[in-house]
């Protein structure tokens, strides 16, 4: 193995810069699956389709984080809800991911009949599992807000496999 101290002088092969065209091609070699965080507020549904949900961050406080744009739109308002519902999709969810990711808030719910927890969580019927939470802490992160997110409770029904964001496109994640 050969360590190099700046990968950008000394490399095997060619080093590309970090900007911003080139980091989306390179991440998008990782697979992630899609969530869907959302809530009821002020008696409407509102939320918004991540694939930067990373599930174990801590199991004591139970804790799963997710980046948000700081662009978002939805975020502001969707972290002042008592409870978040997430839904992880599944594979057979790829045109309903699309639809809630949508610029057009009007139609993210069409045809959508989410479930709502008494606290206001929202989740969407269907997902591969469920997890609910509330805002624990929020980490400023360049473009990005990590939001740390403490689990309330999870549902694991015998759903579909996860829906996974791979290469710039949704895939299915089969298990072999």
């Amino acid at each position: 193995m050969t360590l190099l101290a700046d990968p950008t002088t000394q490399s095997p092969a060619p080093v590309t810069p970090a900007t911003p065209e080139t980091l989306r091609e390179t991440f998008s070699h990782f697979p992630q699956g899609v969530a869907f965080i959302g809530a009821e507020v002020d008696a409407a549904p509102l939320g918004l389709v991540a694939s930067t949900l990373t599930v174990g961050v801590s199991l004591d406080p139970p804790l799963v984080s997710v980046a948000v744009q700081n662009s978002s739109t939805t975020w502001p308002t969707l972290r002042r809800a008592p409870e978040l519902g997430i839904s992880l999709l599944g594979s057979d969810q790829e045109h309903l991911a699309r639809q809630l990711a949508s610029k057009d808030r009007g139609r993210r719910f069409t045809g959508v009949s989410p479930e709502v927890t008494a606290g206001g969580g929202l989740t969407i019927p269907g997902s591969s599992a469920f997890l609910w939470t509330r805002l624990y802490e929020e980490v400023a992160a360049g473009d990005h807000t990590v939001a740390l997110l403490e689990i309330l409770g999870t549902r694991n029904d015998d759903g579909p496999e996860a829906l996974v964001f791979h290469r710039s496109e949704f895939k299915g994640l089969r298990v072999s």
